[in-house]
């Protein structure tokens, strides 16, 4: 007689590797001539363009395209921006669950330089204090993953108790955070890996070690641009060089979003956390060549390639 012994069972194997938790929305690209942009009555600008996809679009689309099973869970506006959510989803075989959110889907007008920098301007009037994402729903979603991926979009706050409770670990992107801002540290201080931007902290370093003091995360990620990223692991700091882009830069949305997808392919995978910033700066570097009219994010074979060539030994993930 074959099977498993009576009385043991294994342990499930999550539906879902990455839940990824807010962030959808719709940006309009407009190519600045330069920025900052000196007043003027008008400018001349090429084709303005209005597509799906902001921060938790991009995670979930850079983690799906690595090959991770992934679902992403948010509230979407009924109207002709939440449309081009949904249609972005399904067109790239991303299951998407939305709850309502009654004062339409999130919304900004990103600027972007010649040079590939952004300037986003977000629409801050898509939020009440009264969203939220159903605890019945993320309890389903959770207990259904391996990770969850929180945006710091408001109604995510709420749900990090659920996603703990539920014993999944978690990840958040703090993005441009000062360290100082109350309302990044719910979130800082509830997820097991950080990713933030060393853009706007005058001491990443000692940013990085407070959110390890004070929370949960063993795993501080701050990502520098062209410098590289910064790791803070199991209380050892170093800094990791970027990787060059595979073409020329022609825009940075996204890229932070990718560095993390790729990050998170290795840690889900057990790697090493410099084999994990590897991957995030070949992805990140990938996203850089890619125009914000377009989504396209590297896949993983193309990743595992470029990562053999650059560091041979480490070139092939241990579980994938």
């Amino acid at each position: 007689m074959t099977g498993e012994p009576r009385g043991e069972r294994r342990p499930r194997r999550p539906e879902i590797d990455v839940l990824v938790l807010g962030g959808a929305g719709v940006d309009t690209i407009v190519y600045a001539p330069q920025l900052p942009l000196p007043f003027a009555d008008s400018y001349m600008v090429p084709a303005i363009t209005t597509r799906a996809g902001q921060t938790g679009d991009f995670v979930a689309m850079a983690v799906h395209a690595l090959g991770l099973r992934t679902h992403h869970v948010d509230v979407i506006g009924d109207d002709h921006e939440g449309d081009l959510v949904r249609a972005l989803h399904d067109e790239r075989g991303i299951p998407l669950t939305a709850s309502p959110l009654r004062a339409g889907t999130r919304r900004a007008v990103n600027l972007v330089a010649p040079d590939g920098r952004r300037l986003s301007l977000y629409d801050s009037s898509r939020s009440e204090a009264g969203d939220r994402l159903p605890v019945e729903l993320v309890t389903a979603l959770a207990a259904a993953s391996r990770h969850a991926h929180v945006s710091i979009t408001y109604p995510c706050a709420f749900a990090l108790p659920t996603l703990r409770a539920a014993g999944v670990t978690i990840s958040t992107d703090l993005h441009n955070w000062d360290g100082h801002e109350p309302y990044h540290e719910d979130f800082a201080y509830a997820a097991d890996l950080v990713f933030v931007s060393s853009a706007a902290l005058a001491d990443p370093e000692q940013t990085m070690r407070r959110i390890v003091e004070r929370g949960r995360a063993r795993t501080v990620v701050a990502t520098a641009g062209a410098e590289g990223a910064y790791l803070l692991v199991d209380g050892e700091f170093s800094h990791v060089p970027a990787v060059d882009p595979p073409a020329p830069v022609v825009d940075s949305n996204g890229a932070g979003d990718a560095f993390a997808a790729g990050f998170l392919f290795g840690w889900l995978a057990g790697e090493p956390a410099r084999r994990c910033a590897l991957y995030g700066a070949i992805s990140g570097a990938y996203a850089c060549t890619v125009a914000a009219t377009n989504v396209d994010l590297i896949d993983r074979g193309a990743l595992l390639a470029r990562a053999a060539e650059l560091d041979p030994p480490a070139g092939r993930s241990r579980r994938w």
